[in-house]
């Protein structure tokens, strides 16, 4: 029967719900807080530069060309994708650093030139780490959440090692090299934990690394958004933004609807694709399934200090995708997960989009974001924002030998409040909840309310976890339990 299903948010998990339910024939509704789609996903134009705001890498193709062909349709319909070639590049100190190249065989020569005997190694770790792709991907993140079952396939009966070991134990019996570890150690940093709390199982993410490759949508992430935009459009969805929600109308146990922007709108199945912990707060206290308590003790994703940044020259020495891990590793990880505090020397991310895409910036100028893990909650100021700046900037033109201070157009900045402020985001955080071995899978908050009828959930916070295919894959779980439940 056909239902009127409103959905709060219109990040990458909320328009992949909306497509799939108005493909049901459900009559579909978005509502977006912000003056434009997106959520986490959005972008910034300023001055001919393009940036987007949020994620920067489009890792497991398969799950996108997944999401478009359920509808008929191909990303190619949409946007193009350009593979990096390198994929990224590691920085370690000066002259010092290691390129990834854009196919595994090249890779396992680089690492064979690091460390002798590593290479044969390496194969053996893919391969394994393909295993557990072929499993996660294809199968285990495609179901919703909902029973200790769903983990106890003969695949993963087999490999009870692989959610009690921890990819740093399995990196480092393999390898001893200090750089080959964290070049190793670094994909699984987009589950939200450290490596040492993240399960053997999601090596798969290493394939998505080096086996998959790295991709850049043209015109950038944002590409994907518009075009999950102009499919749900084509499916019949509305979208309306500056739209806040007030409240979530429960009547008897059942989520009746939604007060927007100080005004009642009706419905049959409420779903919220903004924080799981904000959403929560729009219901009264006695139909909330997690407690402040809950929420307080688990493990969250790092939040992140970002930076836009408009130079008025080229860039040299750095690829599209550059980590600076010239610094120690561990240190900042404890700063982040073990006492929480802003890192003395911190890691830090740099994307510098107009190495392959001309629309990034204008041209003969350099369009660069730079990022900084951080713990969730932490006090951000101006001050520090302008103080890790400046040790990001020095330590940048250190390592690629030039001057890039005077070359400076505009920055603009991104932190912990502002994650709060445009996301509702809980104490800040920038990826949601870690994936560790006590949040994976039916141990992480439900797509359905336990509490109140016709309510439903979608995101990072929920299943399958952070990151962006993830999203897609959370809001066909959620499509599918809504039509199962109706």
């Amino acid at each position: 029967m056909k239902k009127d299903i409103k959905i709060i948010g219109s990040g990458f998990s909320s328009l992949a719900a909306a497509c799939y339910l108005a493909q049901q024939g459900n009559k579909v509704t978005v509502y977006e807080k912000n003056d434009t789609i997106g959520g986490r996903a959005r972008q910034l134009k300023k001055e001919g530069f393009t940036f987007d705001i949020g994620p920067t890498w489009y890792w497991m193709p398969d799950v996108f060309e997944r999401f478009f062909a359920d509808f008929g349709k191909k990303p190619s319909d949409y946007y193009e994708l350009i593979k990096l070639s390198p994929a990224y590049q590691v920085y370690f100190g000066i002259d010092d650093f290691v390129t990834i190249a854009d196919n595994l065989p090249e890779i396992i020569t680089t690492f064979e030139s690091i460390e002798k005997g590593s290479g044969a190694k390496l194969n053996s770790f893919m391969n394994e780490a393909q295993s557990n792709y072929n499993i996660a991907i294809k199968d285990l993140v495609y179901r919703p959440g909902v029973s200790p079952l769903e983990l106890i396939t003969v695949e993963t009966a087999m490999k009870v090692n692989q959610f009690f070991g921890n990819i740093s134990k399995d990196i480092r019996k393999r390898f001893k090299n200090k750089k080959l570890v964290q070049i190793l150690e670094f994909p699984v940093l987009f589950l939200g934990a450290k490596p040492s709390d993240t399960p053997s199982f999601y090596s798969f993410m290493n394939f998505a690394d080096f086996g998959l490759g790295t991709w850049h949508p043209k015109n950038g992430m944002y590409s994907v958004i518009l075009a999950m935009e102009q499919l749900a459009i084509e499916l019949g969805v509305s979208i309306h933004t500056n739209s806040t929600i007030d409240k979530i109308m429960v009547t008897n146990g059942k989520a009746t609807g939604l007060v927007v922007n100080e005004e009642e709108h009706y419905a049959d199945v409420i779903l919220s694709g903004a924080d799981y912990h904000h959403s929560e707060t729009l219901l009264d206290v006695k139909y909330r399934a997690y407690s402040e308590k809950y929420w307080e003790s688990r493990v969250f994703a790092p939040s992140s200090l970002l930076f836009y940044v408009g130079f008025d020259k080229k860039i040299e020495n750095v690829e599209h995708h550059s980590l600076f891990f010239d610094v120690d590793f561990d240190l900042h990880a404890r700063d982040i997960y073990d006492n929480p505090k802003w890192p003395k020397n911190p890691l830090f991310y740099a994307s510098f989009p107009s190495k392959t895409d001309e629309n990034s910036a204008p041209k003969g100028k350099e369009a660069a974001i730079f990022l900084i893990p951080l713990a969730p909650g932490l006090e951000d100021t101006n001050d520090l924002r302008e103080q890790y700046f400046d040790k990001i900037l020095v330590r940048l033109e250190k390592l690629t030998q030039q001057n890039l201070k005077n070359n400076i157009i505009f920055k603009e900045s991104f932190c912990v409040n502002d994650f709060i402020k445009d996301y509702n985001s809980y104490k800040g955080n920038a990826y949601g909840m870690a994936n560790t071995l006590l949040q994976t899978a039916f141990l992480r908050p439900k797509l359905k309310s336990k509490k109140v009828k016709s309510l439903y959930f979608t995101g990072q916070l929920t299943v399958p976890g952070p990151g962006v295919p993830p999203a897609l894959i959370s809001g066909k779980l959620v499509a599918d339990l809504i039509k199962k439940n109706s």
